[in-house]
């Protein structure tokens, strides 16, 4: 399973390329917004410094919904960096821009995706990575996981080359679930990642060595 960090931080893209365990970045323009960057031109050298950043692919967000808006500005982001991923939304314009970006070499990834159907359909046109809300579906009272799992068997079943990237995780079990059901690919903020190094008897047993040997020291 890749990870992928959701952030347009650049101190925690260089954190958690320091762990060794980084594959690649989501962002969007909210997180951009979070970052205080605005306005077109910042916004694209920003994309640029995540990419000299990191080895892996970079999701940069269209805002059109149009799809002669979502062409051009997807492909002002791929002109960037090869690394540079082009984050659709499900919608039908949106999938017409999908066709057009596969048909000409440049990466997808379907974002705000919430059933199967809108799955076949990403795939279908050609979608690099497939971007389901987990966190989002179970606010609504659905099971985000179990929608990860019927997209993977599909696929499997398929042969479709799309991959599922787990979007709206909350916390590390969200991590492991997400493993469990037939991720490709988590994307999450930096501390959801760090929180899968934390158990209490780690703690213990780190503790007890700690004593031993400065016991032994003595």
């Amino acid at each position: 399973m890749k990870f992928f960090v959701d952030t347009a931080n650049l101190k925690q893209i260089e954190e958690a390329q320091d762990l060794g365990i980084l594959d690649g970045v989501t962002t969007n323009p909210s997180l951009m917004a979070k970052e205080g960057i605005s306005g077109v031109d910042n916004v694209l050298a920003h994309y640029k410094a995540i990419c000299d950043l990191v080895e892996g692919d970079v999701s940069a967000e269209v805002i059109s919904t149009d799809f002669e808006g979502m062409v051009r500005e997807g492909e002002n982001l791929a002109q960037i960096d090869d690394k540079i991923v082009v984050k659709v939304p499900m919608i039908k314009e949106g999938i017409k821009a999908i066709r057009y970006f596969a048909d000409n070499g440049i990466k997808t990834n379907c974002t705000l995706v919430f059933s199967a159907g809108q799955a076949i359909m990403a795939a279908k046109a050609g979608a690099t990575y497939l971007s389901p809300f987990i966190g989002r579906v179970d606010d609504i009272s659905w099971d985000g996981m179990e929608l990860i799992e019927q997209i993977s068997n599909i696929y499997a079943i398929q042969g479709f080359s799309t991959e599922i990237l787990a979007a709206s995780i909350r916390n590390p079990l969200h991590i492991v679930k997400a493993a469990e059901a037939g991720a490709d690919v988590c994307t999450c903020p930096l501390s959801s990642i760090l929180g899968l190094l934390n158990h209490p008897l780690t703690d213990i047993g780190l503790a007890k060595f700690l004593a031993d040997h400065k016991k032994s020291s003595n």
